[in-house]
């Protein structure tokens, strides 16, 4: 999309091998993720640590073992999405633009999950502090960098870029924060069930903020009990859920969502983008914000 954006180049070829690297490293990202916060599964499958856990048998030392070649896998996906980066046939221009953003793009990540890590099981109402772990982590690498990588493939300018991070950063901060919605609550349309995983995890979220911003000192005890107990049941995330429902956490979060969506409206209006990218990007915009599962 950020090579249409950008009135395209002369030839797909490079901007699909860019995609492809972009493609490994996001399975990078989320083999390593899913080791960090011990995730069951992975798109509808077992993730990569505990298939390989599982071949292990009943060992003592299976999930040690599991989660080291897990790791091992994700590096492999690292460097072949950095080989992949490489068979990008570009101009001496364009190839220290492209690889200088992808170099962010790997410094952001990490750091961001690196605040993710240690932020875990801080329960406290810090939204900025929240905020700054999903642009690191998520907003960055999911949507503003690759959407600067494809324009930068076609040879853009720093306006057009400035346009990709003005996109990207509140609706990657909107995917997110849906997603976050979506692990507590689950979809309305019964696509997503409500899950356990962030809130046994203790995970430093908008909503989990703005519900201990909000609450009374009965409720905000009562998160803090609860919130990030490996034990954490159904009974005890029902009762999460209602107090970040009634104090309004839920529906502040919906908001922070809206607005960001609306944002990014605003952005592609007077962008100036070709009709199909700008259309492209919308669509996008409304995937990212509405998605149930």
């Amino acid at each position: 999309m950020g090579w249409h954006a950008a009135g395209r180049g002369e030839d797909p070829a490079s901007v699909v091998r860019v995609a492809a690297s972009l493609e490994m490293f996001v399975a990078f990202a989320l083999i390593h993720d899913d080791i960090m916060d011990d995730s069951v599964s992975r798109r509808g499958r077992p993730a990569v640590h505990r298939a390989l856990r599982a071949r292990l048998g009943h060992s003592e030392r299976a999930g040690r073992l599991g989660a080291g070649g897990a790791l091992l896998v994700g590096n492999l996906a690292l460097i072949w999405a950095q080989e992949l980066l490489h068979t990008a046939e570009l101009d001496a221009e364009r190839h220290r633009a492209v690889h200088g953003l992808y170099d962010a793009m790997l410094e952001e990540v990490m750091y961001g999950q690196y605040l993710d890590v240690m932020g875990t099981g801080r329960s406290d109402d810090d939204v900025e502090a929240a905020l700054e772990i999903i642009r690191y982590k998520t907003a960055t690498a999911t949507v503003e960098r690759p959407l600067q990588l494809g324009a930068a493939v076609a040879g853009t300018d720093a306006a057009t870029l400035d346009i990709c991070t003005a996109l990207g950063i509140p609706l990657g901060e909107a995917f997110q924060m849906r997603d976050d919605l979506l692990d507590v609550f689950g979809s309305t349309d019964g696509a997503c069930a409500p899950g356990l995983g962030d809130l046994r995890e203790g995970k430093r979220t908008v909503l989990l903020a703005l519900g201990l911003q909000a609450a009374d000192a009965g409720q905000r005890q009562r998160l803090r009990h609860l919130v990030g107990r490996a034990d954490l049941d159904e009974d005890g995330a029902a009762e999460v859920r209602t107090i970040l429902a009634s104090t309004g956490a839920r529906a502040r979060t919906e908001d922070m969502i809206a607005s960001r969506y609306g944002q990014v409206l605003r952005v592609l209006k007077s962008a100036g983008f070709p009709r199909p990218a700008s259309n492209a990007l919308h669509r996008l915009a409304v995937t990212a914000t509405r998605y149930t599962s």
